[in-house]
């Protein structure tokens, strides 16, 4: 159960961390027209820095409302609105000059805690509690003299007042919780290179839980001061040291996940190599391109498990290298070719070229390192499964000749969750259809991978994902107009 509604949480963070793309390309032209100005030499150059530092200074209140909206269990405007205002009583509460005032004393004796409350962490918090008001209060009906009150309407009143009680116990233990984040944090940056190194293995173990996003949270944004995107983004920092949490990431999905691609490819079964081609480099040009991962890794990661520790391990090594000869680069969504091209010339920017010899590097390590593994140990990654799609089946619904490839995929899906008489809900992350279901076993699996998707996963009794990949809002879409007829 908790480890549901936190998959949950997991999920509705991607909505907010996803607007980071925009900022990169606004921040990134504008850097790259005043690399060394910051915008003082040009004034287009500071119209797009500007553009860009707009919304990464404000991801907190995106954090607020994209939990918010994410967590209600309708996707209603209310319940965004609600984490706005959540957010708003809370850092006004509890501001410096707010706390100076309940405490009786001088702005500069109130504890520094409080002059960073407005992070991403209490943003979260404010999502959550706005989306609990939300699913509590959204239907209720008032007496008619208050009519006007009712349902909806009800919702960011009634958040209002509960963040009146969360503000009056995060008053006591915010400095406590934030020092904690801090020493955290100071613990593994302190470790330097190794710390960097520790990150990086752990940010990779954690994506299956999608859990990882809570420790992203600690070293790229300011929940314990390191705010290692923002700060290097707007250039506040140390050159070769800001930056050393993301670095490391671009030898890896820009070189070394594609390597392994080629090598699950090379080591798949002829007559399935067509078949695993279609999977594994569109996956593999998604994560050089753009540093979205989760195709690949989630097209292994259950089959071969041990290769996905392998993965994590060498994830870790990169980030060690890259602190240890300070090599950084940095980005506003993940550490594809884009952000790679857009943070080069960045003033905190140290030496990036390094880091695609370092992936060249890490490219035939993976590659070397993946194939033998699975050659040697007969692991069943994609194309090697007994079970997989024949490509010249007639139920190969990914090499369909068709018009509307989504349209046919998404029924097909949907027919094999059980249709309307099981399937309870749909949603989606960046790469998963997430569903929840009457009954699992139900659920015809086999049908669901003839569609072509990079995997299946079953996190409970009514619950399962589908890995479909960068497509998957529109088959998410499809299924729900199935849905509505």
């Amino acid at each position: 159960m908790i480890m549901k509604y936190l998959q949950k949480l997991g999920r509705s963070l991607m909505l907010p961390v996803a607007v980071l793309p925009a900022a990169a390309v606004l921040m990134g032209i504008g850097y790259w027209i005043d690399p060394s100005g910051w915008g003082e030499g040009s004034a287009i150059a500071a119209f797009f820095i500007k553009a860009g530092g707009s919304i990464i200074d404000n991801m907190a209140i995106l954090f607020a409302v994209g939990v918010a909206f994410g967590m209600a269990k309708q996707k209603d405007g209310s319940a965004a609105l609600s984490g706005l205002v959540a957010f708003l009583v809370v850092t006004t509460l509890l501001s410096t000059e707010t706390v100076a005032l309940l405490q009786g004393v001088d702005a500069d004796s109130v504890n520094a805690a409080f002059d960073k409350i407005d992070n991403q962490f209490i943003g979260i918090i404010s999502g959550i509690i706005a989306s609990v008001m939300y699913n509590r209060f959204s239907h209720v009906k008032l007496p008619d003299a208050l009519a006007f009150f009712s349902g909806k309407r009800l919702v960011p009143i009634m958040t209002a007042v509960s963040m009146l009680f969360a503000s009056a116990i995060l008053f006591f233990i915010w400095p406590v919780v934030y020092t904690g984040l801090v020493s955290f944090g100071e613990i593994i940056s302190g470790l330097g290179a190794i710390g960097a190194g520790l990150y990086g293995f752990f940010n990779r173990l954690l994506i299956p839980t999608g859990l990882h996003h809570a420790l992203n949270s600690v070293f790229w944004f300011d929940v314990a001061g390191i705010d290692d995107i923002a700060n290097f983004w707007s250039g506040e920092g140390v050159k070769g040291v800001t930056g050393m949490y993301q670095a490391g990431f671009f030898p890896v999905m820009m070189f070394g996940l594609p390597a392994a691609a080629l090598a699950m490819y090379h080591t798949a079964k002829d007559s399935k190599k067509k078949t695993a081609a279609s999977l594994l480099m569109a996956s593999a040009f998604a994560s050089f391109f753009t540093g979205v991962t989760e195709p690949l890794e989630f097209g292994f990661m259950f089959l071969a498990p041990v290769l996905y520790v392998v993965h994590a391990a060498l994830t870790g090594i990169s980030l060690f290298i890259a602190s240890t000869f300070q090599w950084t680069a940095g980005f506003g969504f993940s550490a594809g070719f884009v952000d790679f091209f857009l943070s080069s010339r960045l003033p905190l920017a140290n030496k990036p070229l390094m880091l695609i010899v370092q992936g060249l590097v890490f490219a035939v390590i993976y590659y070397v390192v993946f194939r033998v593994i699975i050659v040697k140990f007969d692991l069943k990654t994609p194309g090697r499964v007994d079970d997989e799609v024949d490509p010249n089946s007639d139920d190969a619904v990914i090499g369909i000749d068709s018009t509307n490839k989504i349209a046919v995929m998404a029924k097909e899906i949907y027919a094999a969750l059980g249709g309307d008489q099981n399937v309870v809900s749909v949603d989606n992350c960046v790469t998963r259809l997430r569903l929840e279901v009457n009954n699992v076993d139900v659920v015809d699996q086999k049908r669901i991978k003839n569609t072509g998707v990079s995997g299946i996963k079953v996190v409970g009794k009514n619950d399962i994902q589908v890995i479909v990949g960068t497509q998957v809002q529109f088959v998410a879409d499809e299924i729900m107009k199935i849905r509505s007829k």
